[in-house]
């Protein structure tokens, strides 16, 4: 499931590159910030709490992303999409910075510091995204969920919030792309061995899970270098 490296650039850097090109505002619990189809004229950037990415078609939904602090959405604008592929939704309250297309390409042609920054934040998403595809092809639906698992650790770590982590079973399974009886078996097996517990919510011990997926390596392997 996509995520990547944050950014974690304050909101006084962003309004001294953006000056009036930038907007915030703040978003309560599953309130949607652009839906699938309406124009894509912005950019947007997390500035605190976390947003979920999905997409409808006339046969399913699916969650393509859970994007915590720090990270970017919205940039297929900047490669001359006209309209949002995907809706974007606030899990919990979140501070969203907006970032107006033609504002955000001037800057990154004239801030060549901040075009480079911002270039590898997308390329690690990128790479992410090519995990999530092979994982989703290539590989069983338990080391599916253990790297979702995984995600969400780092974006509770990430969000230093001292409450336990509330995720349905229902949306883990969409996530995974699997049924949710499944995602009830694997997670009872999960918690038989330590990588998570439940205490008024979903507890998850990233390490655990880390040595999970090393005893489970992908089924795509790099080829040795000659």
């Amino acid at each position: 499931m996509a995520s990547a490296r944050s950014l974690g650039v304050s909101r006084a850097v962003l309004r001294k590159k953006f000056h009036a090109g930038m907007t915030f505002r703040n978003y309560r619990d599953k309130e949607v910030i652009f839906s699938q189809g309406d124009p894509a004229d912005s950019i947007f950037y997390i500035e605190s709490g976390t947003v979920k990415l999905t997409v409808v078609s006339t046969r399913k939904k699916a969650i393509i992303a859970i994007l915590p602090r720090g990270s970017f959405f919205g940039e297929g604008c900047l490669a001359g999409q006209s309209l949002r592929i995907s809706t974007a939704r606030s899990i919990g309250q979140s501070n969203i910075i907006r970032l107006q297309k033609e504002s955000t390409v001037r800057t990154l042609k004239r801030d060549s510091q901040f075009a480079a920054v911002f270039v590898e934040y997308m390329l690690s998403r990128v790479v992410r995204i090519e995990e999530d595809l092979i994982d989703q092809f290539f590989n069983f639906s338990e080391r599916r969920l253990a790297r979702v698992l995984l995600l969400f650790g780092e974006i509770t770590k990430e969000s230093k919030s001292d409450s336990p982590l509330r995720v349905s079973q229902s949306t883990l399974a969409e996530m995974v792309g699997t049924t949710r009886p499944r995602v009830s078996k694997f997670m009872n097996e999960f918690k038989k061995k330590g990588l998570v517990s439940y205490n008024g919510g979903l507890q998850i011990y990233s390490a655990q899970v880390v040595e999970f997926l090393q005893n489970r390596p992908m089924s795509v392997k790099k080829k040795a270098e000659k």
